[in-house]
């Protein structure tokens, strides 16, 4: 079990890593989204802000999941990010959500094999 722990880890470490990168240096082309979803996209882009801190954000989770480091609490930053992105994908753009639902998977598995660090948190 702890080497299948390991693995999910690395592998959606490198998963955040890859689309991180992505966002910055676009090696993996922009699929074409419908008008809804692409007006919608439009106006996050025009931001100027918002999707390289989301990028930063994916980049710095994936790092920090590769090397073991503060693991709990990136699986709490990035969870809304993903759940966002299913939402979107979900109601905007259903061709695209295969690798949205992927990563809120891992990050909920993740969070199931780490539940006893998180246990302190909702006890009452």
């Amino acid at each position: 079990m702890k080497n299948f722990k390991t693995l999910m880890r690395i592998f959606f470490g490198v998963f955040l890593l890859f689309f991180g990168l992505n966002g910055f240096l676009q090696f993996m082309p922009m699929p074409e989204v419908g008008p809804q979803a692409g007006a919608f996209l439009g106006a996050l882009a025009s931001t100027k802000l918002f999707f390289p801190v989301i990028s930063v954000v994916e980049i710095i989770v994936g790092a920090l999941l590769i090397v073991n480091k503060a693991v709990p609490l990136v699986l709490i930053i990035i969870f809304p990010i993903l759940v966002c992105a299913v939402l979107f994908h979900l109601s905007l753009d259903p061709a695209g959500i295969l690798f949205a639902i992927i990563g809120l998977v891992l990050n909920i598995l993740l969070f199931i094999t780490n539940q006893e660090k998180y246990l302190p948190l909702i006890k009452l």
